[in-house]
């Protein structure tokens, strides 16, 4: 009876084993996509096996990869990347690679038009290393109880079987950086499977983009950072946290402003007084930043159009006499007045641009508002204005054409989502038109097309209203990012770095889209000055036929931005004939 029960046992354990599914092991696997598609944990989304991004000298490109867990849950996931080579040796340097973690945030609400539904989207992306101490950046559940109070982290995380979740990369080409193809790989690990390789490759093109932005730009300053954190603005304390906001800014080719405490003092009679000390301290900082507009401060009185009129010109004329000492009148403006939307408004924006320009009269006025009245019983503010600032839904082309021949500038902006007004010129024709939306729950090539569309109708600039409006200290961006509860991301493109436990921003998904659109003007200028304009029209054209028709396929305005590099190269490196 034994053995005979013996050898059931055996027949049923043997029955349960071929029945059984065969034991599984944790593996990754890896995939390459661009840096303008978002990786949302409940979506799929396929890549290539390998990366490969093209850039100019003086640029910063980026990619990600796709991390899927297979098999069994990953522990403990980070990444590292290795040098980046040419055959002759020559490699990128090590410090000019940048690796982050797209975070999700959580929106409830959908944006008006949104395009994207609500749920978790990847926007804020915390850097794997503090590059403020040097220290890694863990994810939550692998950090020191020192650090428990932060909820947001950048490498050694977990990733639940066959869910997924990306890494950022950042590539930045020094001017210096020799051309050529460079090479090497990117390796995901995790405590319980064996690291997966991504081969990269860095294709570094043979001309420079400069170090400044050429497309004009306003985003805004810092003060409500100070409020958040529940900081003095004077304190030092908010001015170490101003300037690593300040320089993130300038890395991402947006103009930041002059910080409050570079501000000149005032004299009895109005003049702004540049001190030795100031005038060095104001040259280290646009020298630093590269800035290449700078925003004359209002004067700082009271009744600037009565009484202290006289002192408000001469503040104004003070200011612009310094700007040309030091070279810096081309992108200097005045931000006049935001928005005005009645009579009154009208009125002062024609009464400040008259005392502008009896005190310098090159001294250029910004005023965001269109080049077509909202009512003709307003009356006209051409004369009034140097610099005019549309909504994206608002741009007519022949009202800029108009105030282009008159020798004004024309900037855009985007605020909200609001398509054209029932008083654009062409409002039936343009009414069901979606221009780009600077929305979470929206694509993120929106942000990377503006520049393009502003090539495209002759615009010259862009503004923003805020980086950093996260409204009270109560509402938390990276818990909730609705602005009015449904303009989710509106008025902001940094997060605090405080989730992550670091003291300074984090940069979002959508700013690193604008730096690119923001690169890509540079190869129009740079295409324009080797005489292809003709070509950089063509182009654009295919990428932006009109405001409410633009390409949001990423691999198709890649292609074009490679178009304009193939022609940059061309013109530049053809012999002159005899």
């Amino acid at each position: 009876m034994r053995n005979i029960t013996q050898g059931a046992s055996l027949a049923i354990s043997m029955l349960v084993t071929a029945l059984a599914p065969p034991a599984t092991h944790a593996a990754i696997e890896l995939a390459a996509v661009s840096g303008s598609v978002r990786v949302r944990p409940d979506a799929t989304v396929s890549g290539e096996l390998a990366a490969r991004i093209e850039c100019a000298r003086g640029e910063t490109e980026s990619f990600q990869v796709v991390v899927t867990a297979a098999g069994q849950p990953l522990r403990g996931v980070e990444a590292r990347c290795g040098p980046l080579a040419r055959e002759d040796g020559a490699t990128l340097p090590p410090d000019g690679i940048t690796l982050y973690r797209p975070i999700p945030v959580w929106v409830r609400h959908s944006s008006p038009r949104a395009t994207e539904p609500p749920g978790l989207i990847p926007d804020p992306l915390v850097p794997l290393t503090d590059p403020y101490t040097g220290e890694p950046v863990l994810d939550p559940a692998w950090r020191e109880n020192r650090l428990i109070g932060s909820r947001a982290g950048g490498a050694r995380f977990e990733l639940w079987e066959n869910h997924q979740a990306a890494f950022w990369v950042d590539v930045r080409v020094d001017a210096a950086t020799p051309a050529g193809t460079y090479r090497g790989a990117l390796w995901v690990e995790s405590r319980n499977a064996p690291a997966a390789e991504l081969p990269v490759e860095v294709v570094v093109w043979d001309f420079v983009l400069p170090p400044g932005p050429s497309l004009e730009n306003h985003f805004g300053g810092f003060e409500r950072v100070a409020r958040y954190h529940g900081i003095e603005p004077q304190s030092d304390t908010f001015q170490k946290l101003e300037e690593r906001y300040i320089a993130m800014m300038a890395e991402h080719r947006l103009n930041p402003p002059l910080p409050a405490r570079l501000r000149p003092s005032v004299a009895d009679d109005g003049s702004a007084i540049f001190s030795p000390e100031l005038d060095a301290a104001l040259g280290d900082f646009v020298g630093r930043h590269h800035l290449t507009n700078i925003e004359v401060p209002h004067a700082p009185f009271a009744d600037a159009l009565g009484a202290d009129r006289d002192r408000a010109m001469r503040h104004y004329r003070s200011w612009y006499a310094y700007l040309e000492r030091k070279g810096w009148t081309a992108g200097a403006y005045l931000y006049v007045l935001d928005e005005p939307n009645d009579a009154a408004a009208y009125q002062r924006v024609r009464e400040l641009g008259r005392l502008v320009a009896e005190a310098e009269p090159r001294l250029r006025r910004l005023v965001v508002e269109q080049p077509y009245v909202q009512d003709p019983a307003w009356g006209t503010l051409d004369g009034a204005i140097d610099i005019w600032c549309p909504l994206f839904g608002f741009v007519h082309e022949p009202s800029i054409r108009r105030v282009a021949g008159q020798g004004d500038a024309v900037w855009s902006y985007s605020a909200l989502v609001q398509p054209a007004p029932g008083y654009h010129p062409e409002y039936e024709a343009v009414k069901d038109d979606n221009p780009p939306y600077w929305q979470i729950d929206f694509p993120v090539t929106s942000y990377r097309i503006a520049p393009w569309l502003n090539r495209r109708y002759g615009i010259t600039g862009l503004l923003y209203w805020s980086t950093v409006y996260w409204g009270s200290p109560e509402r938390n961006p990276w818990q909730d990012p609705g602005f009015r509860v449904r303009w989710n991301g509106d008025g902001f493109l940094f997060y605090p770095g405080s989730e992550a436990g670091i003291e300074g921003p984090i940069a979002s998904i959508r700013l690193k889209n604008l730096r690119d659109g923001m690169e890509d003007y540079e190869y129009f200028e740079l295409l324009d000055g080797l005489g292809g304009g003709g070509a950089v029209d063509e182009v654009v054209r295919a990428a932006v036929p009109t405001w409410g028709s633009w390409q949001d396929d990423p691999g198709q305005l890649t292609e074009l931005r490679r178009r304009l590099a193939a022609e940059i190269l061309r013109r530049s490196t053809a012999q002159p004939e005899p």
